[in-house]
C-alpha cells in the first residue's frame, strides 16, 4: 500500500512530466526508423519514471548472466549515441526535478529517485526494469 501512494504522489508531483519526457523521446526515436531500438528502451524507462517505486532498473547482463546484442560494443555504442543526441537532456530534467524535490523534507525519497533515473537516462540500453525482490 505505500509503494502505490508513494507512486501516486510521484506521479502528480513531477512523475507525469518526466515519462511524458521519455515517451516524447520514444517517439522522436521511432520517426527516424533507425531509432526504433532507442524508442524501445525510452517507453520502458518511460513507463518506469511514471511508477518507480516497487522496480529497478538492472542491466539485462547482469539479471541474465549473459551478454546480449545491447549488453556488449553494440550497446556501448548506442549509449554513446543516446548520450550525445537525448539522454544528457532527460538527466538534466531529472537533476532539475531532484533539486525541486529536496527543497522538502518529504521530497527527499522522491529526488532520490529522480537522480536514479538520471543516471539511467545517461545510458538505458541494457537495462531491464524488473520488480523489486524483497
Amino acid at each position: 500500500m505505500l509503494r502505490f501512494i508513494a507512486n501516486v504522489i510521484w506521479f502528480l508531483f513531477g512523475g507525469v512530466l518526466m515519462g511524458l519526457g521519455w515517451w516524447l523521446a520514444g517517439l522522436v526515436a521511432a520517426l527516424t526508423i533507425v531509432g526504433i531500438p532507442w524508442a524501445r528502451a525510452c517507453f520502458v524507462i518511460g513507463k518506469f519514471s511514471f511508477w518507480p517505486f516497487g522496480s529497478e532498473a538492472v542491466s539485462r547482463a547482469e539479471l541474465s548472466g549473459r551478454g546480449d546484442l545491447g549488453t556488449g560494443p553494440l550497446g556501448f555504442l548506442g549509449n554513446l549515441i543516446w548520450f550525445l543526441l537525448a539522454g544528457w537532456w532527460l538527466a538534466v530534467g531529472h537533476v532539475a526535478s531532484a533539486l525541486a524535490c529536496f527543497i522538502t523534507i518529504i521530497g527527499i525519497p522522491f529526488g532520490l529517485q529522480h537522480l536514479k533515473l538520471a543516471v539511467i537516462a545517461l545510458a538505458p540500453i541494457g537495462m531491464a526494469v524488473v520488480p523489486v525482490r524483497r
